[in-house]
C-alpha cells in the first residue's frame, strides 16, 4: 500500500521558518518526480515546488521562489520543503505528491499519481 505522510506543519509568526517532511512507504521515491502543493481555504490547490527524481532540478512557483527550498533524500525515501521568511499568505494545507516521470516536471495536479493527507501551516501576521 502506497502512503505519503507529511509532517512538520504548525503555527509560526510571519518571518519565521518551518521544514515540512514527506515520508513515503510502498513506493521508491527515487523513481518519482516529487511535488509540493498547497490549498488555502476557498482556493484551488496550487503548485508550490517540484524536484526531479535525482534531485538534479528544482522548480518553484513565483510566489515562493527565493524563500522555499525543496530537497530529497532517496535513501530515506523522504522529501522536504524548507520554508523561510514565511508570510500570512503562505497559510494553507500543504500536500506532497508523486509523479511517475523521469524527465521534466509538471505543475498540474492531474499529473501526480499519489498524494499525502496534508499538513496545516498557519502563519500569523
Amino acid at each position: 500500500q502506497v502512503q505519503l505522510v507529511e509532517s512538520g506543519g504548525g503555527l509560526v509568526q510571519a518571518g519565521g521558518s518551518l521544514r515540512l517532511s514527506c515520508a513515503a512507504s510502498g513506493l521508491p521515491l527515487s523513481s518519482y518526480l516529487m511535488g509540493w502543493f498547497r490549498q488555502a481555504p476557498g482556493l484551488e490547490r496550487e503548485f508550490v515546488a517540484a524536484i526531479t527524481w535525482n534531485g538534479g532540478n528544482t522548480y518553484y512557483s513565483d510566489s515562493v521562489k527565493g524563500r522555499f527550498t525543496i530537497s530529497r533524500d532517496n535513501a530515506k525515501n523522504t522529501v522536504y520543503l524548507q520554508m523561510n521568511s514565511l508570510k500570512a499568505e503562505d497559510t494553507a494545507v500543504y500536500y506532497c505528491a508523486a509523479d511517475r516521470r523521469m524527465y521534466g516536471y509538471s505543475r498540474s495536479r492531474a499529473s501526480y499519481e499519489y498524494w499525502g493527507q496534508g499538513t496545516q501551516v498557519t502563519v500569523s501576521s
